[in-house]
């Protein structure tokens, strides 16, 4: 469940950093919207993604770093948006050209992302559209769409529904979607060497 606050005018991302109130909420649209307390389940499940990513990155010595409550801006024509992943993956070096960065931990480049992960709720339109296309617009090269419930739609899980775990890439400026199920061993281009099936990460939610 999510809910819109009301306010007089659509915000932009800056009035948004400004006045967010606490606790969880994203832009959508520029309006904020209180997002639900995550289930005992989804937090296993994004625990268990950040601890591998952790580890595959402090292996591979690579320039990154996990924030725990970064958030994603982004500007658009119509209205702006700002979300709050479930895993984001940040290039520490790109963070030195972000302008919102040191004062309100967003940021707003792609090359700052990497990869960004959405673990999917009942809101799961959010993820497999809404967020799918503002990624996808803002040019973050990999979005991960992690359906350890199968809650989204047929059109997508087949029917019956099936979990799965879409890795979106960009291509020529368009995410081209891969499915993983089962002993299905995660293939991703921020972290090629990763040895993770998506069962492994379904069973993570037990």
């Amino acid at each position: 469940m999510i809910q819109t606050l009301t306010t007089q005018k659509l915000l932009t991302v800056q009035e948004f950093l400004e006045q967010k109130p606490e606790g969880r909420y994203e832009l959508h649209n520029g309006t904020i919207v209180e997002m639900a307390q995550p289930t005992g389940k989804h937090e296993n499940v994004t625990g268990f993604l950040t601890i591998q990513l952790s580890v595959e990155l402090t292996r591979l010595n690579l320039p990154y770093n996990i924030p725990k409550t970064a958030l994603v801006a982004i500007s658009k024509e119509e209205s702006d948006c700002t979300y709050s992943p479930d895993v984001l993956v940040l290039n520490r070096p790109s963070l030195q050209n972000e302008e919102l960065w040191s004062k309100y931990s967003t940021v707003q480049l792609p090359q700052s992302i990497p990869l960004v992960i959405e673990v999917v709720s009942t809101n799961w339109r959010d993820d497999y559209y809404k967020k799918f296309g503002d990624y996808e617009e803002m040019g973050i090269p990999e979005y991960w769409i992690v359906d350890y419930a199968g809650l989204g739609g047929r059109k997508f899980l087949g029917n019956p529904k099936q979990p799965a775990i879409f890795v979106c890439v960009l291509v020529d400026g368009e995410y081209q979607m891969t499915q993983f199920r089962g002993n299905d061993l995660i293939i991703s281009p921020a972290f090629p060497q990763l040895k993770l099936t998506a069962q492994q990460i379904f069973d993570s939610a037990l």
